[in-house]
């Protein structure tokens, strides 16, 4: 996943309290983006999320800190946009339980200037964030593919990251592609080499 600038965002927007939705609803759209989806309930937010696979999602705090932060968690659970939560009054409890759900920023809904700027960068470490979790993954990938070389063929490590370079250029393929493929082949290879068959 990268970052791509764009004027036009599709926005999700969740709140228990109806009337908060119809007063964001237009801040939104003044910013040139479009809700694609306004959530009330809990049980609605991740299936909506997952769905419309918005590019970013506001959760305002209503009636109950609880009510929000269960939809935070079901947003952040689809890992298909970042979440910016929305205060009408400063509450530093709530954020500090907001984030550990998976929030990206906060945002108080006096600062409608700010709010473009807020989008952007959120957008920006949203897209870091994924792009450095597919590094580490990547990593993993090439790590295991490595021990399985190095067990199968008794080389040290050099040696079997040597051997998934060589194939990489021999077949033009990605590195974490042929490493995958070591990984998956792994799984269908005997945990020992058989023994040959005895001779008659």
């Amino acid at each position: 996943m990268s970052y791509r600038e764009t004027d036009h965002l599709r926005v999700l927007i969740a709140n228990e309290r109806r009337d908060r939705l119809a007063l964001l609803a237009p801040i939104v759209a003044a910013l040139g983006h479009e809700v694609i989806a306004r959530e009330i309930d809990v049980e609605d937010v991740g299936p909506a999320t997952a769905r419309e696979r918005p590019d970013v999602a506001f959760v305002g705090l209503g009636e109950s800190s609880e009510h929000a932060l269960q939809m935070i968690e079901k947003i952040v659970k689809e890992e298909a946009c970042p979440v910016i939560v929305l205060l009408h009054s400063p509450d530093p409890g709530f954020v500090k339980e907001a984030s550990k759900r998976g929030i990206f920023a906060y945002i108080t809904d006096g600062e409608h200037t700010d709010w473009q700027s807020s989008i952007d960068i959120v957008r920006r470490r949203f897209a870091e964030y994924h792009d450095l979790e597919g590094a580490f993954g990547r990593r993993a990938i090439t790590e295991r593919a490595k021990g399985i070389l190095m067990e199968r063929h008794s080389v040290d490590e050099p040696a079997a990251f040597e051997m998934l370079r060589e194939q990489s250029r021999s077949t033009n393929r990605k590195l974490v592609d042929i490493a995958s493929a070591v990984v998956d082949g792994h799984r269908l290879l005997p945990k020992q080499p058989s023994a040959p068959p005895a001779q008659a």
